[in-house]
């Protein structure tokens, strides 16, 4: 069984309303909290936000090499920024909305960075870019709901969170990267998109902390219980399930694709190589016959290395969608 597609160019209402959460929060951006006084301490900053991205996400990391500078120094400063946030959520500990909440407001403007180098990288960037806050408030109001985690009925719901923990990240890269038209729409598809890809890959780490993030609805309707997760049992009901998934995530992956070339030139590149190396993670997946369970499914660095061709032509290739100002 495949997900249904909506007619070419159609948006699904999912689309609409996260589309709305987008554009109908205010824009504007508060002054940026105090940062370090000099260049030196804010080199540095960037410095460890560079070190946080190669240490958490290589394809992420891989993909952003092909960023100018100051743009590759923004873009992981806005990583390093929500990598705290999330591990934030998986620490241990009955002050972790407290101490989320407070990295919110520093991430926001609303507090000072402080003598942290990510949340100075971060505050440097939001001023630099003119980075909306409210995509910085959206993401730890998702986050924040995975402390008390109870799941999701509807796809509809899950998109919700996909929208708040990965679209917002890519709404606030393309304020980095620069455009023309709007290209929210893409971004919010291919964040939910990659969003799936992560809940598929690690739906048994999920698992251990407690989460089961796969949609009850669609659990139900290919006869997957929680517990068969937490034995890890690959059967064909299971199969059926990851397939039905790999399917919807490769259809957002395809309508995201044309954004790409609503971006400026010198991201092209880099974002087209973060959408063909992750949605290759999917290929995994099935390579393991869709067992996630006794190995978490990644692209190997040949394969990697061997796709950056098949990057550097789409990139290069890229165009806006018809109707739409390049």
């Amino acid at each position: 069984m495949k997900p249904a597609s909506p007619p070419a160019g159609a948006t699904e209402a999912w689309e609409r309303a996260l589309l709305a959460m987008a554009h109908g929060e205010g824009s504007g951006t508060p002054p940026a909290a105090d940062g370090p006084a000099d260049v030196g301490a804010l080199d540095a900053a960037f410095a460890r936000c560079a070190a946080v991205t190669k240490e958490h996400s290589q394809t992420f990391y891989t993909a952003t090499r092909l960023l100018p500078v100051e743009k590759r120094r923004a873009v992981r400063a806005l990583y390093a920024y929500c990598r705290v946030a999330d591990d934030i959520v998986d620490e241990p500990g009955e002050d972790r909305e407290l101490r989320l909440r407070e990295w919110g407001r520093a991430g926001t403007g609303e507090a000072p960075a402080g003598d942290d180098p990510v949340l100075q990288a971060w505050a440097a960037t939001r001023a630099a870019f003119g980075i909306p806050a409210h995509f910085a408030k959206q993401l730890v109001d998702a986050l924040a709901d995975d402390l008390g985690h109870r799941g999701y009925d509807t796809f509809d719901e899950l998109a919700r969170y996909c929208y708040g923990v990965a679209s917002t990240v890519g709404l606030m890269s393309m304020r980095i990267i620069g455009w023309s038209g709007d290209p929210s729409l893409y971004a919010i598809r291919l964040g939910v998109a990659m969003q799936l890809t992560n809940i598929l890959r690690d739906v048994a780490e999920d698992w251990r902390n407690g989460r089961v993030y796969l949609p009850r609805e669609e659990l139900e309707r290919f006869g997957v219980t929680e517990e068969q997760i937490g034995a890890g049992r690959v059967d064909d009901r299971w199969r059926a399930l990851m397939r039905f998934q790999v399917a919807r995530a490769r259809r957002l992956y395809a309508v995201a694709r044309p954004g790409v070339g609503l971006l400026h030139r010198d991201g092209r590149l880099a974002v087209t190589a973060a959408l063909e190396l992750y949605s290759r993670i999917l290929d995994e997946v099935e390579r393991r016959d869709y067992d996630v369970f006794t190995a978490r499914p990644s692209v190997p660095g040949w394969r990697r290395a061997a796709l950056l061709p098949l990057v550097a032509w789409r990139a290069y290739r890229a165009k806006p969608p018809k109707g739409a100002e390049a």
